[in-house]
């Protein structure tokens, strides 16, 4: 009977996980059906490399506004949640909206992307031209969020997956129009993101209208104030700022490489690849919030099985023929590029090992309510990751885009290390105590 039990317990959870993990392998592809556009230009490193500069200072807007769709499925219950969590959104985009066009706009621009990200001055005017592209489609991405939310905490996650299927195939119907038209540029991908976005956005929020309308006006564990979002959102978005400085640094480290545009192309090639098999697992954290506390052991079991897939994939594309097959045939890339971004994935060979018991962790601080460890774990990862690079730009600048991925391989692995830690100490100290007061965490709140 045990055994019965155990099984239909791993069951439910490949149930639960694989519509997850799908939906984020989707919009890794969106930035693929990108990136095989822009590598077909006559300039296409040139292109590649100003879009990668864009989208890393780009990335750190969007990640706040992503860190909607887990506060909104955390804390919306009712109604009355769902307009205060409405108002919070609506303050934290006009924010980032306003930091954005700071950037895109007036000289700021120029002096980050020129000095900061050490871009070749005729590249500047393209990154921004880019950029101020990518300004709405932090919007859309923000507002996406903020309805998928409400998506997830009422389980109907198919509509995730139905979203990003029409996005993906508007994508790639309006990258073909800029191949057979010639008409390629860096703005031309950010133009087909900010198309994908806005379809998605409009799909998420049809379904996220139509769930909100039969939510109770009040429930018990209601939040009666913005200032409770803030405490749940403000560890998640410190910790967040850190992490999404290491793109940056990444690209302002490949600016000081032997070849600079061939660097960062053969590193976005790259990570774009390693990104999309990473990406079906960046919702094992799910797995440990919703299962953990009652099915640990089946919990860790799972992480076993499903642990060590990402590096084994990576392996099989880095030391076998499908790796080139596939950049070349898939992506579209030939020549010194291929050969370049083919030693650039054998190097997230770490990587892949290392994030899916990243994720676990980070899972468990969610658990534990321990959020605010994560800003010293990714601290750590940030300092190592800045180690890395300098190290690498100084020492061996002819290794182009593999510093990159040296850099972020042993940052990840200080992360595991920091927060595989805390959450061992945290777990010697308290036990099972610490599960009995998560389960009144909001409730405990609210009286306070």
């Amino acid at each position: 009977m045990q055994k019965t039990e155990e099984a239909l317990s791993m069951k439910s959870l490949f149930i639960f996980f694989i519509p997850l993990g799908l939906s984020a392998s989707l919009v890794t592809i969106s930035h693929i059906i990108i990136n095989s556009t822009l590598v077909r230009a006559d300039n296409s490193e040139f292109i590649l490399a100003s879009y990668a500069i864009a989208m890393s200072l780009f990335g750190i807007t969007e990640r706040l506004g992503n860190l909607l769709r887990q506060t909104c499925s955390s804390l919306v219950r009712d109604k009355n949640s769902y307009k205060l969590m409405s108002h919070f959104a609506f303050y934290l985009i006009v924010s980032l909206m306003l930091v954005a066009i700071s950037v895109a706009y007036t000289p700021a621009g120029d002096f980050i992307f020129a000095k900061i990200f050490g871009a070749n001055a005729n590249m500047v005017e393209d990154i921004k031209g880019i950029y101020q592209v990518l300004i709405f489609v932090t919007i859309f991405s923000a507002l996406r969020c903020l309805a998928q939310g409400i998506i997830i905490y009422n389980r109907q996650t198919k509509w995730l997956t139905i979203g990003m299927v029409i996005r993906l195939v508007a994508m790639y119907l309006l990258s073909l129009y800029f191949i057979h038209s010639g008409q390629i540029s860096g703005k031309s991908g950010a133009i087909i993101f900010l198309i994908g976005m806005m379809i998605e956005c409009l799909i998420s929020f049809i379904e996220a209208r139509s769930l909100v309308l039969k939510m109770p006006e009040k429930h018990e564990l209601q939040i009666e104030s913005k200032r409770t979002i803030f405490k749940f959102y403000s560890p998640l978005m410190f910790s967040s700022v850190i992490v999404v400085m290491i793109g940056p640094a990444v690209n302002v480290s490949l600016g000081k490489t032997v070849n600079i545009e061939l660097a960062i192309a053969s590193y976005a090639i790259a990570m774009s690849v390693t990104q999309l098999i990473l990406s079906f697992f960046t919702y094992i954290h799910q797995i440990v919030i919703n299962f953990y506390g009652d099915h640990n052991a089946i919990v860790k079991k799972f992480l076993v099985v499903i642990g060590f897939v990402p590096c084994i994939l990576v392996a099989i594309l880095s030391y076998t023929p499908l790796g080139g097959l596939f950049l070349e045939h898939v992506i579209g890339v030939n020549g010194r590029l291929l050969d370049a971004s083919l030693q650039v994935l054998k190097v997230t060979m770490l990587m892949a090992l290392v994030f899916p018991f990243v994720d676990f962790y980070n899972g468990l601080l969610m658990v534990y309510k321990r959020t605010k460890v994560t800003i010293i774990s990714q601290s750590a990862n940030f300092v190592v990751t800045l180690i890395a690079l300098i190290i690498g730009v100084n020492f061996a600048a002819q290794w182009n885009g593999s510093i990159g991925a040296i850099g972020l391989s042993f940052g990840f692995l200080a992360e595991l290390i920091v927060v595989g830690s805390f959450v061992h100490a945290i777990e010697r100290k308290e036990g099972k105590a610490t599960m009995f007061r998560i389960k009144g965490f909001l409730k405990a709140d609210k009286n306070r």
